[in-house]
């Protein structure tokens, strides 16, 4: 006889659980990347979540952190991923890896690699065949990774997420897609759950809906949002169908939120972020969280638990309440069912303001978990009915703001070894511990509190700092918040149960119940906040700012008009194009076209400067009042900020598939302002009728100024008509729709042009545009009334040519700053050049802060760092000033950490490289304080 065992999957889902390893578990998870954070310091950051309270980490792996470039792949030292997978499991954290192909997660490109936008025909994150080739070759290198470290073959990972919120993009199949990811990963051993995450709550177009792949959730709403328990209980109800459980693998950092998601349910708590990084390298995103565009920082801080430094902040202690929550009613808590319609408990205040809110759990060893809400002001006065009887009785119950209470209502005192029932308490109990024969529960609250149980007859009940209350078989004890105090109560079998009561804030800072029932508090570890004098000598080498920093043999000769960068092999860091600019002798050169430019884009005309612009990957005009006239040499430096995180079509830059560099210089000889005279049609349907659109007779169409006909139509649908003749002695001819905020599209001689965005108001017209023959141009607006339309320019020149392209990233960076040095002379603080201008600031940094490292905070105008310590980058920043200055996001935009684990025992040296930005005509650096660690 063949004897055969079932072995049960090392996790299993069910609506009301998450099993690891056969026991259920509420994963509290936070977000916690290895490419943020030096090395060193993983194990640290991880004993700190641990020690918080979070059982569980998230982490993404970054494929465009580890293919530098197309079949070059670095798995070693701080990308050594393997060591971070290792690092947790020795740790005894479980692990949510996010490998992608996608990540979002404001890095760069969302970590696709930026070569993959210079592959023709490709649809990303799609049901492509040329995509997932490519996807493929990432999966050979991380999922085998992934297998040898799940749950079940001695490692902590617990799930495997496909992609990221793919409900965020277009994609065409995302059955097709995702179901394409999952049978990847399947045949490279993944046997843990596959997840696929929701953003805005589209399970399907995020996940396929694909058998085999888990749908849950990602959810930031206004932590304040009355009706928030309403939107969880319909996403855990329509999982429930699925007999799944509803996983948050992404929500807001505050513990009050986590709170309130637990009231219904959740059985994985995700918030995103906890703790903080910095965006070394050139590997920061840009995005659409500005107007629309911004840049993100280098740090990486949305205020979670743990600062980029490794600093505890004060939700840190909220984490570690919720988790002691949690462990206090162990299992009966975490296989919890959601009670339908609030368990049928009514709360109302006092105030006339109904600002409280409430769910309930339904334990499964019985009573209720009833958690109260406070979504607006304080509460004085809040009653709970249930079953016809109201509580408090003895005293008053207040709910500060930003409060959710979890308040137990008819629980089996078995559930802690006892005989009885805790009938109900308005304070929170926080913590459980079975000390020899006694048991000790902790109450907190803010103000007052009330507990009534019934137990067994009772030997004695002795009280202290609170009054006790024996009435119908129960005993009810009332205590204010401002001490600790207790209530002991002799069980007939010899053993005894203790109720300890405390305020709130010192129940944040319980470390430990001993075995003797003793209640240790600890204190808020506190951090230095003040800079010191820190002995650092500096020195200064000027840098040409019109010349290439890479050296000669790295140029590219460019045939024709220049490419975005990715068509060059050119990924990150910085770039020169320069060119000729072509123009006739005498010819006047009124201004610079910048055709489809991104990221941070400076101009010189021969040694001058005109500007820094930041185009987002349209065009730009730049006036230059006659500022290097003389000059046919034309260069345009380029900083790569961040491949775009996101898909938005506000801008080109914001296109997920956004390249950068530009696409053409044109030296602007004529700006003819065409706003007047122009012949309109009102049309009562969006058809692009011929009529319209080319050259016909439109005699009897009124004259008027562009965007000047008054219509009373809800939309406005016209078509607006001029004709002019070009300039004979240009190339290129660009319409600028100056103020434009309707929609439109532009034809030419009959031929579609194409739209007009109003972030991006320019059009080029060349391709339909013979010198010295006639032009008509047709535009159709639509637009509701009192939108502006502004005037039209329309810029006439010659476009640069003899292009060469070449580059710096990190090492090449590295390598010029070294070159230099030795010509460096003496400076100190503060560091003033002029616009435009360029150098070199190197300072020795003696002090590792006993191997805590530093944060630095600039102060300064209009210019630029680009920060390495000892070979590593470290941070970008760009000091306000400058109008051209984009919204930066995500972190501190005045301020670096340098990392003490990045410091050596001799040598420590910052080489910052300074650009003088657009702005005030001196620019400047006044200081860099030091603040340890």
């Amino acid at each position: 006889m063949e004897l055969t065992t079932n072995t049960l999957p090392p996790v299993q889902l069910s609506p009301n659980a998450v099993r690891i390893n056969g026991k259920p578990e509420i994963v509290l998870c936070a977000s916690l990347f290895y490419f943020r954070i030096p090395k060193d310091l993983w194990r640290e950051r991880m004993d700190q979540l641990k020690a918080f309270g979070y059982n569980c980490i998230d982490v993404y792996f970054p494929w465009n952190y580890h293919e530098l470039k197309e079949g070059v792949w670095d798995f070693g030292g701080e990308r050594d991923a393997e060591a971070f997978l290792q690092t947790a499991a020795e740790a005894g954290l479980w692990v949510v890896a996010r490998p992608g192909p996608y990540i979002c997660s404001e890095w760069d490109g969302g970590a696709l690699p930026a070569y993959l936008h210079a592959v023709d025909g490709m649809k990303l994150r799609d049901n492509d065949p040329i995509f997932l080739s490519y996807v493929s070759k990432w999966f050979d290198r991380i999922m085998p990774m992934l297998q040898r470290f799940q749950a079940g073959a001695g490692g902590t990972v617990i799930f495997v997420q496909l992609d990221n919120e793919l409900d965020f993009y277009g994609c065409s199949d995302p059955p097709g897609y995702i179901s394409a990811l999952r049978d990847m990963a399947a045949g490279h051993g993944i046997t843990v759950p596959m997840i696929a995450c929701a953003g805005q709550g589209g399970l399907l177009e995020a996940s396929g809906l694909s058998e085999g792949v888990v749908p849950t959730c990602n959810f930031y709403p206004n932590d304040r949002d009355r009706h928030f328990e309403e939107k969880v209980a319909h996403y855990r109800d329509l999982l429930a169908g699925m007999e799944l459980p509803l996983l948050v693998t992404e929500t807001n950092r505050s513990h009050y939120l986590l709170r309130r998601l637990l009231s219904c349910g959740v059985k994985l708590l995700g918030p995103y972020l906890q703790v903080s990084g910095t965006n070394f390298g050139f590997t920061n995103a840009t995005n659409n969280w500005g107007s629309p565009l911004a840049f993100l920082t280098s740090d990486y801080d949305f205020g979670g638990m743990i600062s980029p430094e490794g600093h505890i902040r004060d939700e840190a202690y909220e984490g570690r309440l919720l988790e002691r929550i949690i462990r206090a009613y162990g299992e009966t808590l975490i296989e919890a069912e959601a009670s339908k319609d609030g368990g049928g408990f009514q709360t109302a205040a006092a105030s006339s303001e109904d600002t409280a809110v409430h769910a309930a759990l339904s334990l499964r060893h019985g009573g209720h978990l009833l958690f109260v809400t406070n979504v607006g002001k304080r509460i004085d006065g809040l009653s709970i009915d249930t079953d016809g009887v109201s509580v408090p009785r003895l005293t008053k119950l207040v709910l500060e703001e930003g409060r959710s209470l979890a308040l137990p209502f008819g629980v089996p005192l078995r559930t802690w070894g006892i005989d009885g029932t805790l009938l109900y308490a308005t304070a929170e109990l926080c913590q459980a511990k079975q000390c020899g024969s006694k048991t000790v529960l902790v109450f907190h609250t803010d103000h007052e509190g009330e507990i009534s149980l019934r137990v067994p007859t009772a030997v004695s009940v002795k009280t202290t700092d609170l009054f006790a209350e024996e009435r119908d078989g129960a005993i009810t004890v009332k205590f204010q918040a401002g001490q600790t105090a207790s209530c002991r109560i002799e069980l007939p079998d010899g053993s005894m149960l203790e109720i300890v009561t405390t305020d709130r804030s010192k129940a944040l800072l319980i470390e430990d119940i001993d075995e003797k029932g003793g209640i240790r508090f600890g204190q808020k570890i506190e951090y230095p906040r003040e800079a010191v004098e820190l002995p650092v000598s500096w020195s200064v080498r000027a840098v040409r700012p019109d010349a290439s920093l890479s050296a000669a043999v790295g140029q590219i000769q460019v045939s024709g008009q220049p490419d975005y960068l990715e068509k060059y092999g050119i990924f990150r860091g910085f770039a020169w194009y320069e060119a000729k600019a072509g123009t006739e002798p005498g010819e006047t050169r009124k201004g610079i076209l910048l055709q489809q430019g991104s990221d941070v884009v400076s101009l010189y005309i021969g040694t001058e400067y005109a500007a820094t612009v930041v185009p987002a990957g349209g065009s730009r005009y730049i006036p230059i009042r006659n500022v290097g006239n003389e000059s046919d040499n034309i260069t345009a430096r380029v900083e790569i900020w961040g491949h775009s995180n996101f898909d938005d079509n506000r801008l080109p830059g914001l296109r997920l598939n956004a390249m950068k560099g530009i696409r053409g210089l044109v030296s602007v000889s004529n700006v003819a302002d065409l706003t007047d005279n122009w012949r309109v049609k009102r049309v009562d349907d969006r058809e692009l009728r011929k009529e319209y659109t080319a050259p016909a007779d439109d005699s009897r169409w009124p004259v008027v100024s562009f965007g000047g006909w008054m219509s009373t139509d809800e939309p406005a649908l016209e078509w607006f008509r001029k004709s002019f003749t070009p300039s004979g002695r240009s190339d290129s001819w660009t319409l600028h729709f100056e103020g434009m905020k309707a929609l439109s599209r532009v034809f030419v001689n009959g031929q579609d042009a194409g739209t007009v965005n109003p972030a991006d108001p320019y059009v080029d017209i060349s391709p339909f545009v013979q010198p010295g023959e006639r032009v008509q141009v047709a535009v159709f607006v639509e637009r509701m009334p009192g939108i502006p339309v502004g005037r039209v320019l329309l810029y006439e020149g010659t476009s640069a040519k003899q292009w060469r392209v070449s580059s710096c990233q990190e090492d090449e960076l590295l390598a010029h700053a070294c070159l230099v040095q030795g010509d460096a002379v003496h400076a100190g603080m503060p560091v003033s050049f002029n616009t435009g201008e360029m150098c070199w600031l190197y300072g020795s940094v003696g002090d590792s802060n006993e191997g805590k490292g530093w944060r630095v905070h600039a102060k300064g105008t209009s210019v630029k760092l680009t920060v390495f310590i000892n070979g590593r980058l470290i941070g970008r920043l760009w000091m306000p000033g400058s109008s051209s200055r984009p919204d930066f996001k995500g972190g501190h935009p005045e301020s670096f950490y340098v990392p003490g684990a990045w410091f050596r025992e001799s040598s420590n040296q910052l080489a910052i490289l300074l650009e003088a930005v657009e702005g005030e005509r001196i620019s400047e650096l006044k200081a860099l304080s030091f603040v340890p660690v």
